[in-house]
């Protein structure tokens, strides 16, 4: 490769915002007001409407409901992002990342941070990425991802591991005989490779391809095609999700998406708006949504008799 240096764009952080309440005092200075204005208000009093039904939040940030997911019910399908969310790949795409930059010398031989990573290339299809790190030479960076892929393959072959939890929701899935995609921003080699170590070769009924789409995440085409493909509706499907781009495809698609926190921070993934985190399918608060599902199908199918 060339050791021509490249120097690194400049990342300009995206700042959260946050909404303060400013209360003023209910006096200011230490005079009393005039009795004359404690008598009566010069105008008549409105009578003020209800307030706005209050939410409760949990830790994370989400609204913290068990039956987010029940009103899907009766649930048809279940979609899955790949990488980070099947399994922790994340710190084998940064090393591969960190390792090919520093043979050609971009941002000076310095590595890649891990926030860096998080921010700018992770979750995102391979053809943005080569535009972002060589924003002068496209071509350069089509085939800088190309090695990259090459590369990622040959340390991910014997440390590919499951999300803890995954066989679980596995197990749930099929017991209710629900139909499952697995749908990726991955070249279709890491995605095949991916799935034949996690053994869900047999279990994904479908595996949706960035590439295959005119546009991949975060659009919801990917998304909508997988809803196509099984043949389900979006009011009865919902979805696995770990970045800020796949999360933003599932909810722009019209359906729930559970954040799980692998390794993007909470409150970057917040700002795609999941219908809320879990740390990994163990989490209590996933099954506890899950049972509220099995009860609302419960008393759908009660109905129905």
């Amino acid at each position: 490769m060339s050791g021509s240096s490249v120097i690194l764009p400049p990342v300009i952080d995206s700042i959260p915002s946050y909404q303060i309440l400013l209360r003023p005092p209910s006096c200011v200075g230490s005079q009393p007001f005039p009795p004359s204005l404690l008598r009566k208000p010069p105008f008549p009093r409105k009578k003020l409407s209800a307030p706005p039904p209050r939410v409760i939040r949990n830790m994370t940030g989400t609204a913290d409901t068990s039956s987010s997911l029940a009103k899907l019910a009766p649930i048809e399908a279940v979609l899955f992002d790949v990488d980070g969310t099947l399994c922790d790949t994340d710190p084998i795409h940064h090393r591969a990342f960190a390792e090919l930059l520093q043979e050609i010398n971009y941002n000076n031989g310095e590595p890649i941070s891990e926030e860096f990573f998080i921010k700018n290339i992770s979750g995102k299809h391979n053809e943005e990425i080569a535009k972002f790190l060589f924003p002068d030479d496209i071509p350069r960076g089509i085939k800088f991802m190309v090695d990259k892929e090459t590369h990622f393959r040959k340390l991910a072959a014997d440390h590919i591991t499951a999300i803890e939890g995954l066989y679980k929701v596995k197990k749930w899935i099929e017991d209710h005989g629900l139909k499952r995609a697995a749908v990726t921003n991955a070249p279709k080699h890491n995605a095949d490779l991916m799935i034949s170590k996690l053994g869900l070769t047999d279990f994904f009924q479908a595996v949706i391809l960035g590439d295959d789409c005119e546009h991949a995440k975060p659009h919801p085409e990917p998304y909508q095609k997988a809803l196509e493909v099984l043949q389900v509706s979006k009011e009865h499907t919902f979805v696995f999700e770990d970045s800020v781009s796949g999360i933003k495809a599932g909810v722009a698609a019209g359906m729930p998406v559970i954040g799980i926190t692998t390794r993007n921070p909470e409150d970057l993934l917040m700002q795609a708006k999941p219908t809320f985190l879990i740390k990994n399918y163990a989490d209590p608060k996933l099954w506890a949504a899950l049972e509220e599902v099995d009860k609302a199908m419960g008393a759908g199918n009660g109905a129905s008799a």
